[in-house]
C-alpha cells in the first residue's frame, strides 16, 4: 500500500473525468501516489483489486452503480472516503479551500502528509559551498544599511520541504548592506531550528535570528519565526507571540505569516515562496498583491518540490519567477533600481 517514494498509496474512484483529474493532482501535491484513479465499472472489471491504504469514491449518482459500493467494501478493508466534494475552477481561493479540505480529510486517516527537512538534510548543507565570485557588490547607487537601522522593507521567504538549500543559496547571492529585513517563515521540526540557523548563516552575510518578544526587525535580519505558536506585529513594529497556535496542520502557517507582516508594513511588505509541498502561501499572497507588493517564486526545475511555489503561481499574482540565485539577482536589481527612482524625486523636487 506505499508507493515507490514510500508514501501511502490512494484509490481514486469517480465517474466524473474531470473530477477523477484533480482528486489525483491534489493527491499528487501531498505527497501522494495513486494506484487506480477510474471508473465505478473500470474498477469492477480491473484484474487484479488494487491495494490502497485509502480509497476517494465521488459519484454523481450513486444509483446508476448498484454494485459497486459492494464489490469496493467487500475487496479492501482500507478506510473509504466518500462524497468528496466536486473540484471548483482551479487556482481560485474557492479551490485552494477545497484542496485544503481535503489534506484535512486525508491526513485525519493517514496521519500527516507533508514531508520536512531532516536534520541530516540540514546538516548536509553545512559543507555547501557559495557559488564561484558571489556574492556581488552592493550597487553603487544603493546606500549601505547602517548596522543596527530598522527595516522599513520587508522580504518573507517562505518555505516547506526543498527550502532550507533554497534559501541559503537565495542568501548566499546576496552583498552585504541592503536596506532589507527578511521574515522566515520555514515548515520544519521545531527540534530542528539551532541546526536551521547554524547551516543558513554559515556564509551569508544574512545571519539568522529565533524571533524575540518585543523585537523590532533590522536591515540584514533574517528573523526565522517559530514553529509553535503564532506570532504577529504589534502597531510600533515589535514581535509578539500570540497564545494561540498557528492555524492549520503545519507551523509556521506561512498564510498567516503574510498577513501578519503586511497588517504592520502594508505595502512594504513582500514574499518569495521558495521550494515545498502543499499550497500554503496561496490564498494570502493575492491579498499582498492588493497592497501592490512583491510576489516571487521560485522556478519550478530547480525545486525539491514544487507544489507551494506552483500553488502561488497558479493565482495570477506573481510577478518573477527564477532560481533561487535569480531571486537574488532580481531583489538586488529592484533594491537598485528603487534607491534611482528616490534619487531622481529628490532631484525633481529639488
Amino acid at each position: 500500500m506505499a508507493g515507490q517514494t514510500g508514501r501511502p498509496m490512494v484509490g481514486i474512484v469517480s465517474d466524473d473525468a474531470l473530477q477523477r483529474r484533480r482528486l489525483q493532482e491534489a493527491a499528487g501535491k501531498f505527497g501522494l501516489d495513486s494506484c487506480f484513479a477510474g471508473d465505478p465499472d473500470r474498477l469492477i472489471d480491473y484484474p487484479e483489486f488494487p491495494e490502497a491504504a485509502l480509497w476517494l469514491v465521488t459519484l454523481q449518482d450513486e444509483a446508476d452503480h448498484p454494485t459497486f459500493f459492494d464489490h469496493l467494501l467487500g475487496h479492501t478493508d482500507a478506510p473509504v472516503l466518500f462524497g468528496v466534494d466536486l473540484a471548483p475552477k482551479p487556482s481560485s481561493k474557492e479551490f485552494i479551500r477545497w484542496e485544503r479540505r481535503l489534506q484535512n480529510k486525508l491526513e485525519k486517516q493517514l496521519g500527516p502528509l507533508e514531508a520536512l527537512d531532516s536534520a541530516r538534510d540540514l546538516e548536509q548543507l553545512v559543507d555547501c559551498e557559495p557559488a564561484p565570485n558571489s556574492p556581488p557588490s552592493l550597487p553603487s547607487s544603493v546606500t549601505p544599511a547602517s548596522p543596527g537601522s530598522l527595516a522599513s522593507e520587508i522580504w518573507i521567504l517562505g518555505a516547506s520541504l526543498g527550502g532550507p538549500a533554497a534559501v541559503k543559496a537565495f542568501l548566499d547571492q546576496l552583498p552585504p548592506g541592503l536596506p532589507v529585513g527578511f521574515v522566515y517563515a520555514q515548515h520544519i521540526d521545531g527540534n530542528f531550528t539551532d541546526v536551521l540557523t547554524r547551516v543558513l548563516g554559515r556564509h551569508a552575510h544574512y545571519q539568522l535570528k529565533k524571533a524575540e518578544q518585543g523585537y523590532r526587525v533590522q536591515n540584514g535580519d533574517v528573523v526565522l519565526i517559530p514553529v509553535e505558536n503564532e506570532w504577529s506585529f504589534d502597531s510600533e513594529g515589535r514581535l509578539q507571540q500570540l497564545d494561540n497556535p498557528w492555524p492549520g496542520p503545519y507551523g509556521p502557517s506561512i498564510d498567516q505569516v503574510l498577513l501578519n507582516v503586511a497588517d504592520h508594513y502594508g505595502k512594504h511588505c513582500h514574499a518569495i515562496l521558495f521550494s515545498g509541498m502543499g499550497n500554503d502561501g496561496a490564498l494570502a499572497a493575492p491579498m499582498l498583491k492588493a497592497y501592490g507588493s512583491h510576489i516571487w517564486v521560485q522556478d519550478s526545475q530547480s525545486c525539491g518540490n514544487s507544489s507551494m511555489p506552483d500553488s502561488v503561481a497558479a493565482t495570477g499574482c506573481t510577478s518573477f519567477r527564477g532560481t533561487p540565485e535569480q531571486l537574488a539577482e532580481q531583489l538586488i536589481k529592484t533594491i537598485k533600481n528603487n534607491s534611482l527612482l528616490k534619487s531622481r524625486h529628490k532631484r525633481d523636487s529639488a
